[in-house]
């Protein structure tokens, strides 16, 4: 290009949208007819329909070619229409190229509910609930029973407890019932005698047996009231000082097993006997009814004690 040359065509024919201008068009600018844009350029429009659902995308034209619209063609009968293709129905998108179909008479998707298993299950639902109301009412009429028998077991252990109430009360009663004595009610043998110079003795008048320290001498109680046969428990008050003592137990006139053990056990010093009294106990076997205890001094005993009380309790008790 020289000076004064603007070269073998006009600026119109450079210019792509020349045919826009009235001058442009003044000076013969045509509008391009390979498409919208540049001449020549490549015509990338599709027509509404080409997309085929499925189907790999028709070729397109060449470049510089016009592309050819093509006629979509009508999809099957429950097929979807290729015209409404979405992006995911393109070649490589990795979305299903078809829509799946229902497996006739098996299961899985586009099955539909299978109403005789429905119906068989809502059967067996009815049955187990008749069976579970009918064992339900059988148990309650079986629990009826069964509290009314516990409420007659409970009264008749109510009224046993109630009748043997009085028994239990009787026999305590009884036990604390029975007999007691004091020194001076006792039956005096030999030389023993009763005196009242040393202290601690509770008898009444603070009274107590003394003189015992001689072979023949004895004290006898007769006791009445015995509520039945069997082992009971014989108390003795008295008082000891210095050696430990014993005497011989006659029961109904014959001699206990043992002798009467009558130790030192307040450790009082030889001749204090003031502060020697304490208690002993021996198990003899007693008859119901009347009874003869005697506390006497035999050949071999020792019998340098004061006695103050006899008393009686039911069994082999200690206290």
């Amino acid at each position: 290009m020289t000076p004064g040359n603007n070269g073998a065509s006009t600026p119109e024919d450079d210019d792509p949208f020349g045919y826009l201008y009235a001058d442009g068009q003044a000076n013969g600018a045509q509008p391009p007819s390979g498409g919208y844009g540049y001449p020549g350029s490549v015509n990338r429009v599709r027509a509404v329909g080409e997309r085929q659902y499925g189907q790999p995308q028709q070729q397109t034209a060449q470049y510089g070619q016009y592309g050819q619209p093509t006629v979509p063609q009508q999809g099957a009968y429950g097929q979807p229409n290729a015209n409404f293709g979405g992006p995911e129905t393109f070649p490589g998108a990795g979305g299903p190229t078809g829509r799946q179909q229902p497996v006739p008479g098996g299961g899985g998707r586009g099955r539909g509910p299978n109403t005789k298993g429905l119906l068989i299950g809502a059967v067996a639902v009815v049955a187990a609930v008749v069976i579970g109301i009918a064992v339900a009412m059988a148990n309650g009429d079986s629990d009826t029973g069964n509290d009314n028998q516990a409420g007659n077991e409970v009264s008749t252990s109510s009224s046993a407890s109630a009748s043997a109430s009085p028994s239990e009360s009787s026999t305590s009663d009884a036990a604390e019932e029975l007999p007691t004595i004091d020194a001076k009610a006792l039956k005096l043998g030999g030389s023993a005698g009763l005196a009242s110079d040393v202290e601690g003795a509770q008898s009444d008048g603070g009274v107590y047996v003394g003189g015992l320290n001689q072979v023949g001498n004895s004290v006898t109680w007769t006791v009445n009231g015995i509520p039945k046969d069997g082992v009971y428990t014989l108390f003795t008050r008295f008082s000891a000082a210095g050696e430990d003592q014993s005497m011989t137990l006659t029961v109904n006139g014959k001699a206990f097993g043992s002798k009467v053990n009558l130790g030192n056990f307040a450790h009082a010093e030889d001749g204090d006997f003031a502060k020697g009294w304490t208690k002993t106990y021996s198990w003899p076997n007693l008859t119901k009814g009347t009874n003869t205890l005697s506390l006497s001094c035999e050949n071999g005993d020792k019998c340098d004690v004061l006695l103050d009380q006899f008393w009686l309790k039911a069994g082999q008790v200690k206290e």
